[in-house]
């Protein structure tokens, strides 16, 4: 048997492929969109990808589940638990398997058992595989999706935060103690392999490690210490952070299906800064790329800035609209990988781009804004110039915050631009200065003109001011 590790740190995603070499064949467990990397192991390995196992319907990325069946005629294998909303749609082209729980397939030698885990969603499954290819008779390991993480399990409030689905958050963690009480059942030996670690957004306290098992969840994940659903499902949804907006849209998008990668066009070059100052001009998103210190000192006028960075996915998804074009300002050599992280999380209509060197070159006017020190910002709040706009989770705002500071956090500034005072200096917070670089390019190109970014965040006050 093969078994291969895959991770995405730009959305902290985690696929597998299995194969048996004895028949030459295997499978993609939650397959990102990039194809790359499983037709590279294929070759190499002298396997043929036949099939491609989805744990549940996603929602922080595009599933290459619909792109394995159309490259290499993989057969779906999709989980058929779940009421009519959780049902995958339009397969009627497709060659696809619908499960339950208790079923059985086989590729090769290897056997793949179904668990139905609702919780995280009401479709969610996971994959239990034994090896026959041996002497082996009984499971080796649990590919759980989103059920249960390394440290953590999936969170059950995603459907209500971000698809405003009323009352899941509580059903669904109902749901998942009772999934934890028959995952609790099962051999300590055996392995766990999640579906994502640290960082993703479908849990809130992940571990970095790539696997973990049974055995070692049983005695150290916090939600496997609980005997009491109600204690539970009460620390379960305590704290969980906000889902990015774009989750909405994945779960749409997973469901009924997108248009595939190798369809999609490459965007066009813009031509000229007059160009591109008319798309801003016509309310067209722009995003500069550039880090925030680059981009503060000075930018094209009417442009956002979002980082290049491993956070790049979580803030294009809250912030870019995905009914309007997007155009981009980038070093042209990294239009690959940030053509294939965009199309990850389903932006797909991008317009154009242009050099951002060359644009900065060519601009008749460039605009900046200010980053301040604690001690500056302080100064500006005494002499009642300026007030604090804290752009963090909800979470770290209860945890502290300094005083008198106005709350709203980044990816949601842009619905909400009507909260925030333009007839003071804006002073924009974060946990360290990177969320509030983005908040502050995004006022400005919302016309808000008076404000400054507080360099170092809640840290650097915290640090220097002793609040």
């Amino acid at each position: 048997m093969l078994l291969r590790y895959f991770y995405d740190e730009n959305l902290a995603h985690a696929s597998y492929v299995v194969g048996c070499q004895a028949t030459g064949e295997a499978v993609v467990i939650d397959p990102m969109r990039n194809m790359t990397a499983y037709e590279e192991l294929a070759a190499k390995e002298n396997l043929n990808i036949v099939g491609a196992l989805e744990t549940h319907i996603h929602a922080d990325f595009v599933s290459g589940a619909r792109e394995l069946a159309n490259r290499f005629g993989a057969v779906l294998y999709l989980s058929d638990e779940g009421d009519a909303d959780w049902k995958y749609e339009n397969l009627e082209y497709i060659n696809h398997q619908l499960l339950k729980d208790g079923d059985q397939f086989k590729i090769g030698n290897l056997v793949f058992e179904v668990m139905h885990t609702p919780g995280h969603t009401p479709e969610s499954i996971s994959f239990l595989l034994t090896d026959r290819g041996g002497s082996a008779d009984k499971a080796m390991g649990i590919f759980t999706g989103d059920f249960v993480f390394v440290g953590d399990v999936g969170r059950p409030d995603l459907l209500e935060k971000a698809a405003g689905m009323q009352g899941t958050s509580e059903a669904g963690a109902k749901e998942l103690f009772k999934s934890l009480e028959r995952f609790k059942k099962l051999p300590d030996y055996l392995q766990v392999w999640p579906a994502h670690g640290a960082g993703s957004a479908c849990g809130k306290a992940l571990g970095a490690v790539p696997s973990t098992t049974v055995g070692y969840e049983k005695l150290f994940n916090w939600a496997l210490q609980y005997d009491d659903a109600l204690a539970f499902q009460k620390e379960l949804l305590d704290g969980q952070p906000e889902p990015p907006s774009y989750f909405a849209v994945m779960k749409a998008v997973n469901k009924t299906g997108l248009e595939l990668v190798k369809e999609l066009s490459e965007p066009a070059e813009i031509d000229s800064i007059e160009e591109l100052e008319s798309l801003i001009a016509e309310g067209h998103q722009v995003l500069d790329l550039r880090p925030a210190s680059s981009f503060s000192k000075g930018y094209i006028p009417g442009s956002i800035n979002i980082p290049f960075n491993k956070s790049f996915a979580n803030w294009a998804g809250w912030i870019v609209d995905y009914k309007k074009p997007l155009y981009l300002l980038l070093d042209p050599e990294s239009m690959g990988p940030v053509l294939e992280v965009l199309h990850s999380i389903g932006i797909d209509d991008i317009a154009g781009y242009t050099d951002v060197s060359k644009a900065l070159n060519e601009a008749a006017k460039l605009d900046s804004y200010e980053n301040v020190t604690p001690e500056q910002a302080r100064k500006l709040i005494e002499a009642k110039e300026g007030y604090v706009l804290d752009v963090r989770s909800q979470t770290e705002y209860d945890e502290g915050h300094i005083n008198g500071a106005d709350h709203i956090m980044v990816g949601t500034l842009k619905n909400r631009l009507d909260e925030v005072d333009p007839n003071k200096t804006v002073i924009v917070q974060c946990q360290a200065g990177a969320r509030s670089a983005i908040a502050a390019s995004l006022l400005k190109a919302s016309g808000f003109e008076n404000l400054v970014n507080l360099t170092g965040g809640y840290e650097k006050w915290k640090e220097e001011l002793s609040v």
